[in-house]
């Protein structure tokens, strides 16, 4: 559960230093997803989830 806090808490935290810093970028970055078949977002997305599995796993791995 810790592990799952953790991360929730660091995707916050990106998430708002996104919106904070760079607004206007993340308004060109939605269009840009507008424009993209559903299927590349789906993999776009999949690829994420995959990536930040193993951030979370070699997290706790090299935790201890």
């Amino acid at each position: 559960m810790t592990t799952v806090l953790l991360a929730l808490g660091l995707v916050f935290i990106l998430e708002g230093l996104v919106l904070a810093l760079a607004p206007s970028r993340l308004e060109e970055a939605l269009r840009l997803l507008a424009t993209l078949p559903p299927e590349t977002v789906r993999l776009i997305g999949l690829l994420a989830m995959t990536g930040g599995a193993i951030f979370v796993w070699l997290a706790g791995w090299l935790g201890g």
